[in-house]
């Protein structure tokens, strides 16, 4: 048995105990750590849960409430984190990191600023900034209502899905695991590429800076 599958055993084992001894609340206590530490992941706690309700040990609706319960108090967590980091600190950090510049921490504070709730609601259904959209939405003070409505729902969304494709899917729940581990894949792929696009822009525009500057000494 390779690594992978014997780190997928071993979560499942997890959750189920923590299902059969706290029931639904054991699925949404799965969640909220899921939220907090991603390398749990949903795509195999979700399924899991739904196969266990089609066992009858749990209700479907109850894990459907407890799961995105669980997603919101994750979230709220991350987004307390955000706060209490708030802008100040933000701007101190950017401030020591290379290749990072002011302008780019202002410019991600626009764009958060016109398209925040989109973000939040979408980023919900996306692997890795399930979580991490959260801390930005705390630095950025985002209303609490507003956040917590908007991550109810895509969370919702994205629990359903996953605890339905379990249900039906009965012993065969680790399929859904599959699938949602190619679009992970997907997801950090075009991420790293991003990044290093990213920085190749930004060392070539430090490097011209840094010859234009040698040059006007020169003169």
């Amino acid at each position: 048995m390779d690594a992978g599958a014997e780190n997928l055993n071993a979560i499942a084992a997890w959750a189920v105990a923590l299902m059969e001894t706290l029931g639904g609340v054991g699925a949404g206590v799965a969640i909220a750590l899921e939220n907090l530490f991603p390398p749990l992941p949903s795509e195999i706690i979700l399924p899991l849960a739904g196969f266990t309700a089609a066992q009858g040990t749990l209700g479907l609706v109850e894990v459907l409430i407890w799961t995105t319960v669980g997603s919101i108090v994750g979230a709220l967590a991350l987004y307390g984190i955000g706060a209490w980091l708030g802008r100040r600190r933000m701007y101190a950090i950017a401030e020591r990191i290379p290749l990072i510049k002011v302008e780019d921490v202002e410019r991600t504070e626009a764009w958060f600023e016109k398209h925040g709730s989109k973000a939040v609601f979408f980023g919900r259904m996306i692997p890795i900034f399930r979580s991490l959209i959260s801390i930005p939405a705390g630095i950025e003070r985002m209303p609490l209502l507003r956040f917590t409505m908007l991550t109810t729902a895509g969370s919702a969304i994205w629990n359903t899905i996953f605890v339905l494709a379990g249900f039906y899917l009965g012993a065969n729940w680790h399929i859904v695991e599959e699938y949602a581990g190619i679009f992970q894949k997907v997801v950090i792929a075009v991420v790293v590429i991003a990044v290093v696009a990213w920085i190749v822009v930004r060392v070539r525009q430090l490097r011209r800076n840094r010859a234009t500057a040698a040059a006007g000494s020169v003169d």
